[in-house]
């Protein structure tokens, strides 16, 4: 499925316009406040969160959508940043994720190749997540994965810092011991930037909310979806 296609199927996907109207009432009634809390967190996460891994055994590296295959400046310091990891202290396992529409090369194949032109050796132990569309199809996936691979311990999500915080709530929704390495070396701070934060602030407040709703009224196809 193209992104486009997922896009316009999460639109109309009754779970997330129920999680979306609990989100968006929550908001509405604290006069933006929960929304203003969560924009925060964001940006906590965004600032705070480290380049170099305190465990680094298995290093997990979010792909990025790629039209035409060329790497943008986001997806480049993901993979410079995967590099720098590898040589400073090797993991013994990375993960590389992202899918593709159909024909295409997947995004978890595109960051194998820039990985190789860094430096990172062919022999390195590799695995690649090459079905997911979004960020909670991805650690889905790479839970599998993982599962399959007999890993245990802490897992390193490796993404841009406006991503990380994303990356962490789905992380411990599907039972994923994990820490944050963020792609750029500082948070710096432009138009672009406020509005990536603004949208991820809005999905990661739909999604935490919605979750605790579902728990709230049990409900269960809800909760299968994110656990």
């Amino acid at each position: 499925m193209s992104r486009p296609d997922h896009r316009r199927h999460l639109l109309f996907d009754r779970d997330l316009l129920h999680a979306g109207a609990v989100a968006g009432a929550a908001c509405a009634l604290s006069a933006g406040l929960v929304y203003l809390g969560y924009f925060v967190h964001v940006v906590r996460i965004a600032r705070d969160a480290p380049c170099v891994p305190a465990h680094g055994e298995c290093l997990l590296v979010f792909g990025k959508h790629v039209p035409g295959g060329h790497l943008d400046d986001e997806f480049s310091a993901r993979v410079a940043r995967a590099a720098e990891v590898w040589r400073h202290r090797a993991p013994r396992r990375l993960l590389l994720l992202g899918g593709s529409a159909p024909g295409q090369p997947s995004e978890a194949e595109i960051a194998h190749a820039a990985l190789l032109s860094h430096g990172v050796s062919a022999d390195t132990s590799l695995l690649l997540e090459k079905e997911s569309r979004d960020t909670l199809q991805n650690l889905r996936n790479a839970r599998d994965l993982l599962t399959q691979a007999a890993h245990e311990g802490r897992v390193t999500l490796l993404s841009s810092r406006y991503h990380l915080a994303r990356c962490a709530l789905f992380a411990r929704q599907l039972g994923l011991d994990s820490e944050l390495c963020a792609a750029e070396p500082a948070l710096r701070w432009n138009l672009a930037l406020f509005k990536r934060i603004a949208g991820e602030a809005a999905y990661v407040c739909c999604a935490d909310l919605g979750t605790r709703w579902a728990r709230l009224i049990g409900h269960r196809r809800m909760l299968a979806r994110v656990t």
